[in-house]
């Protein structure tokens, strides 16, 4: 039957950033739709958590506690699900962010940290995988990438060129990685998670963010697991180097409050900064 292309019974997924909001749900789907699980995040209680959520569902959960922005710990992951399982068919990239600010308060220095944190940590974690995906018969990669890769906003020079390159290293790696290995990414809009919080409560300001967006609501996690679970399964089995969109129509990503024109000379010019709140500010998964 058709549905049955939307199950991964049997399958063995790492999910990076899964001790909270898109990364936590996305195992947790992953589960239900019958794949065990690798779970990676900086913090173990909250791994913990996903992993009784993922058992709840009837399947096996190996925590990895590791901070990804240290590259040298992706290998860990691999081996942990070669260890505990003996395969590994999914990969979901969930770890990335970047601080927002101004242009002129944006130094080289963040431009590197954020391609380090966003796009090598991906990398890192693939390029340790490819042999044992193709032990274990091939497999599909989905990146978390986010609408600001696709679309320019003011204050968001490090975290948009950040997701825009992991949404160009995804199309580029699934020419490398094709016909056994499927890569692709997921370009989220404004999804509820503890990082959007203050959106939630700013009635206000989420009224100006759902008035932005054609569907009128914010996403939930769940909007994006649904995706994982489709991108990881057989039904997307002719998709690779592809974006999918998990953004509500959103066609421009909101800034806050906006920052002005420049035009007088930086040291007159008094910016207003981006607040520290906006989606993906905090380095944290996203």
């Amino acid at each position: 039957m058709l549905l049955d292309r939307f199950r991964v019974d049997g399958r063995v997924a790492i999910v990076t950033g899964a001790g909270r909001g898109i990364g936590a749900a996305s195992a947790v789907a992953l589960a239900e739709a019958g794949a065990d699980v690798v779970l990676a995040a900086r913090t173990l209680g909250q791994l913990r958590a996903t992993a009784d959520a993922v058992e709840a569902a009837g399947r096996r959960a190996r925590v990895v506690e590791a901070d990804l922005a240290d590259l040298g710990q992706a290998p860990r992951l691999v081996a942990e699900a070669r260890d505990g399982f003996g395969r590994l068919d999914i990969i979901v990239s969930n770890v990335g962010g970047a601080v927002p600010r101004p242009f002129l308060e944006t130094s080289a220095d963040d431009i590197e940290h954020a391609i380090h944190f966003n796009v090598s940590t991906a990398h890192a974690l693939l390029r340790s995988a490819v042999p044992l995906m193709l032990d274990s018969g091939g497999g599909t990669v989905i990146n978390m990438s986010s609408v600001a890769g696709v679309a320019a906003g003011r204050g968001l020079l490090t975290y948009g060129t950040a997701k825009g390159a992991l949404i160009h290293y995804t199309r580029l790696a699934a020419q490398d990685l094709a016909p056994r290995i499927r890569v692709n990414a997921i370009a989220a809009g404004i999804i509820q998670t503890d990082a959007t919080q203050v959106i939630a409560d700013d009635t206000a300001l989420r009224a100006q963010i759902e008035a932005l967006t054609p569907l009128r609501r914010l996403g939930t996690v769940q909007d994006v697991a649904a995706a994982v679970v489709f991108l990881a399964s057989p039904a997307s089995s002719f998709l690779t180097g592809t974006v999918l969109e998990v953004a509500g129509g959103l066609q421009a990503p909101p800034t806050g409050p906006s920052l002005p024109d420049l035009l007088r000379p930086a040291s007159r010019r008094r910016a207003r900064r981006v607040p520290q709140s906006y989606p993906g500010a905090r380095h944290q998964p996203t």
